[in-house]
């Protein structure tokens, strides 16, 4: 009852901050026009802070690619051979040339101590032909890298998915290291999607900063997956919603004490252990086993920042229809993540981590919840409702120029993606990622297109995914296409 009760009553606030300025505006359009101009002064800073953010993390990034971590971890031998890398990746039906990309960049590693990396390829067991695949797999990388795998079988209560098949793989292979009397303290965890790419001294840095980190039991550890492997051949509507993903996903980097882990990530078997591994009943995961750690151990769970750079696919499907119907399923999947709020909440009082600890998590969370489906209301249409439906209003001075206000307010905001363009132009050339010479008109043209591809694949997918949860209507997992 508890839970419904909040899965109700989070869409509710949703739909509240949308409607505000429609049926406020009736009763009082002044206390209207201030939570319009707060709204957008708030947007402001978020666009500031973001292109701040973006600049320090990739000034960092650039300085760290400077530093031999290969060539530290060789020069404390003993300490780095004692650390076993676990690779996991969780696939359903990927293409064999994407894994095969994915395997190939793990071998042009810099990692000295390649035995040490042991790959677990977690299949499902209802995908035909994932046997064949994998002995295809193990049989070219044969000398290169250890190959493990798993088939996971969905069973009752779980939900089909990137959690219960991990789940399920880490579990067997912890398992089979401590049967073998491994310590799994030393053991690093990393969940890599299929078709994740991992930088070439990943490995290397991340055991460095995890041999180095007095709190190394209570860490994640994340580089930011920026969306260019197939740049080249996205529809420009992916292809700028990827850009702007990229850049956002930049600038959390940095911000160390909010930050919290997505998509790619890596962490100690152990704690892993300790919180008794993934829920298997949940869609998104990234978040979920961050808030699962948290609420055990309250704030000596943190992400560590990795400044470095993943490469991985946007959504591409063919034709330009499926691209989009692909594109706007997996932003509805993501904001489905709204149900991390919800856990949160339920386990708010069971959780004996320090009382302002939980309330100050629990606002970041529900507040990146909210404002993902509400934003793009409030900030581009929202300043002419009060005009509209209050007559009286809209002939006093306030009513006059709150449009403008608002509209002057998201013009400053909108300035910083010269910051935006300037990176994703940096990101690309790092990432040996070129544009046709032809093309480089319409790719200024596009940032146009924004607030369109902002509502068609943020807001609209978003805002379906916390009216689902509204009315109890849940989302099945889909597996992306890509080719």
């Amino acid at each position: 009852m508890t839970r419904r009760f909040y899965e109700i009553l989070i869409p509710v606030i949703t739909w509240n901050v949308i409607l505000f300025p429609v049926w406020m505006s009736f009763f009082n359009p002044f206390w209207v026009a201030y939570f319009i101009i707060a709204f957008d002064l708030y947007f402001f800073y978020k666009a500031v802070t973001v292109a701040f953010y973006a600049v320090v993390s990739y000034k960092r990034i650039i300085y760290a690619n400077t530093i031999d971590f290969a060539k530290l971890l060789v020069e404390k031998q003993i300490k780095a051979k004692d650390i076993l890398h676990m690779i996991v990746i969780p696939n359903y039906k990927e293409p064999l040339h994407i894994l095969e990309k994915t395997l190939n960049k793990i071998v042009e590693s810099d990692y000295p101590f390649k035995e040490n990396i042991h790959i677990v390829l977690a299949f499902e067991e209802r995908e035909e032909g994932a046997k064949e695949k994998y002995k295809l797999l193990k049989d070219k990388f044969a000398g290169q890298l250890k190959l493990f795998a798993t088939y996971h079988k969905i069973m009752p209560g779980e939900v089909v998915g990137k959690a219960s098949n991990q789940s399920y793989a880490v579990r067997k292979m912890c398992d089979f290291y401590q049967k073998r009397n491994r310590d799994i303290g030393k053991i690093l965890v990393t969940i890599c999607d299929a078709d994740s790419l991992l930088s070439r001294n990943y490995l290397s840095y991340l055991t460095y900063k995890f041999l180095n980190d007095p709190e190394k039991d209570f860490h994640f550890y994340w580089a930011p997956l920026l969306l260019y492997n197939n740049f080249e051949v996205l529809p420009f509507f992916v292809r700028l919603q990827a850009t702007i993903s990229s850049i956002l996903r930049l600038a959390f980097l940095s911000q160390e004490d909010k930050l919290i882990q997505i998509s790619t990530y890596s962490v100690n078997l152990k704690l892993l252990k300790n919180i008794g591994f993934w829920d298997t009943d949940i869609i998104p995961e990234d978040w979920h086993i961050y808030i699962q750690a948290f609420l055990k151990y309250g704030e000596r769970i943190k992400t560590v920042p990795i400044y470095t750079l993943l490469s991985g696919d946007a959504v591409y499907a063919g034709s330009v229809w499926n691209t989009f119907f692909n594109r706007y399923e997996q932003e509805k999947r993501w904001a489905w993540g709204v149900t991390d709020v919800i856990y949160f909440l339920e386990n708010f009082w069971r959780s004996k981590v320090n009382f302002f600890d939980k309330v100050r998590k629990l606002t970041y969370i529900t507040e990146t919840h909210l404002l993902w489906p509400t934003t793009f209301f409030v900030v581009t249409i929202a300043a002419n409702i009060p005009t509209l439906v209050n007559q009286h209003f809209a002939k006093t001075t306030f009513g006059y120029y709150l449009p403008k206000i608002s509209a002057f307010i998201l013009t400053l905001s909108t300035l910083f993606l010269i910051v935006y363009i300037y990176l994703d132009f940096k990101i690309r050339h790092n990432l040996n990622k070129k544009m046709k010479v032809s093309y480089i008109p319409f790719y200024f043209v596009q940032w146009y297109a924004l607030p369109v591809v902002s509502f068609l694949l943020s807001a609209l997918p978003a805002l379906e995914a916390h009216t689902r949860l509204f009315l109890n209507k849940k989302i099945e997992y889909k597996v992306t296409e890509k080719v």
